[in-house]
């Protein structure tokens, strides 16, 4: 028997807007989920003490309260209230110099099976989380589907600013072709490395215009170029200057227009001088620059980001190898610029650099601790929380997270850490995430609480 009652079709359309507002109320509800601190001590990620035991409460993904006096809460289903028992409270840990896609994996993989090195990389996102990093700046590698994936609440991660792929010239640092691959023919055939996104040849203005322009069409927050030689790459020379000024202008033509700004690898003074003059905001490493230099970097107000490399990374090179040679050469600088960046009050960003290592990754905390050989603990904290924060807001509208990150204040996004301890008195808190951190949130979502069982 057929129905008599006409059959209404459905467009996929439909189907997908009923799909979207469901997760959207979802998602809605999940936000507006309340988490009451009581008694923590503050650590606002600007100053240089605790506060005295305070009550926070975070509503949905910002922090909403800050009081001495009680907060009331409502005791629904999804309130959450955690007493803090004295134990620190802080803003979650930035790294602004990381690589998601190549921490973890070896230089052989990483420009190998794509699908692999994606998983690979989802479960170090999710192990850099669980470390107390909430946001790390992605400085080079094939990341946007990760940060889309951790974004939509697929893989458990921080929040990423994506560079997307290294912009590099013909063997500068980040062109890791082999010489087989060459000669190279403009607008021919992409190579593997450029294929995949980890890093892309461009030797004019032109075709650096349209890199940069691919990378922030794909959701850059930045745009990282490498304006000098650098250890990893085979065929780049610490000392040579890779882009032309009108080639780096064009990057940063193209990266103003879009309302942000351009990173470049440096290390020596002819390379960092180049990039300043073309209008480069922000130098990475800076490891080899000279104290006129690091002079110009002050006046200019340029941001300097820098990582105190251990020396695990530069041991971890075979002997032998021209990578291990170049490491030799730039390892000695480390202490001095940091020296330079502090006489000259230099606008000074951290991060780790690490690289092709899952043991070096796990050290990410202790690499933090160990800026006390230049700074007070405070001082280094500062760095990887509200500092960080404000090279990150350089991104202007390119930002994927709007909002104030890197501090404990009302109307902040409720990134924060429960440390067991004072990592003001005792850094070294940090270096053991899973002993230390009691609780660990990120956009106002508790990923880890083990004071409750």
């Amino acid at each position: 028997m057929v129905s008599s009652y006409p059959r209404r079709l459905v467009s996929a359309a439909q189907v997908c807007a009923v799909i979207f507002s469901t997760s959207a109320a979802q998602a809605q509800q999940s936000n507006d989920a309340t988490t009451l601190f009581n008694n923590v001590r503050i650590f606002d990620g600007k100053g240089a003490s605790l506060s005295e035991p305070t009550n926070v409460l975070v509503r949905g993904n910002l922090i909403e309260t800050i009081s001495r006096a009680q907060i009331a809460v409502d005791r629904r289903a999804d309130t959450r209230i955690i007493d803090g028992g004295g134990r620190t409270l802080m803003p979650g840990l930035i790294d602004n110099h990381w690589h998601a896609m190549l921490a973890r994996t070896t230089a052989v993989q990483a420009f190998g099976d794509v699908g692999f090195n994606n998983l690979v990389a989802g479960d170090e996102a999710t192990d850099t989380l669980m470390r107390g990093f909430t946001t790390v700046r992605d400085v080079g590698g094939p990341v946007f589907g990760l940060k889309r994936a951790i974004d939509e609440g697929i893989v458990k991660g921080p929040r990423i600013y994506p560079s997307g792929a290294m912009i590099t010239v013909t063997s500068g640092h980040g062109d890791f072709r082999q010489l087989t691959d060459l000669p190279r023919t403009i607008g021919g055939m992409l190579t593997r490395m450029e294929q995949v996104g980890g890093a892309i040849v461009a030797d004019s203005p032109d075709e650096v215009r349209v890199r940069a322009r691919e990378q922030l069409m794909q959701g850059a927050s930045q745009v990282k170029l490498t304006a000098g030689g650098g250890v990893s790459s085979p065929f780049s020379p610490i000392d040579v200057t890779t882009f032309t000024e009108p080639e780096l202008r064009a990057a940063v033509e193209a990266a103003e227009n879009w309302g942000t700004y351009v990173a470049a690898h440096a290390f020596t003074s002819p390379a960092i001088r180049g990039a300043i003059a073309a209008g480069v905001k922000c130098i990475e490493h800076g490891f080899l620059m000279d104290e006129a230099t690091a002079k110009l970097i002050a006046e200019k107000g340029a941001w300097l980001s820098m990582q105190p490399l251990p020396e695990g990374m530069r041991l971890g090179l075979p002997v032998g190898s021209v990578q291990r040679a170049k490491a030799d050469e730039v390892w000695p600088g480390i202490a001095r610029s940091y020296e330079l960046a502090k006489k000259y009050k230099i606008k000074t960003a951290w991060g780790t650099d690490v690289l092709f290592s899952r043991e070096l990754a796990q050290q990410q905390g202790a690499i933090l601790a160990s800026l006390t050989r230049w700074y007070t603990p405070a001082e280094a904290l500062v760095m990887a929380t509200s500092t960080n924060a404000e090279l990150l807001a350089l991104s202007g509208k390119r930002n994927p997270y709007p909002g104030k990150l890197g501090v404990v204040e009302q109307g902040a996004l409720a990134d924060l850490l429960l440390v067991d301890g004072n990592p003001l008195d005792e850094i070294g808190l940090i270096a053991d995430p899973a002993k230390n951190f009691k609780v660990i949130m990120k956009d106002g979502k508790i990923y880890k609480n083990t004071l409750t069982r």
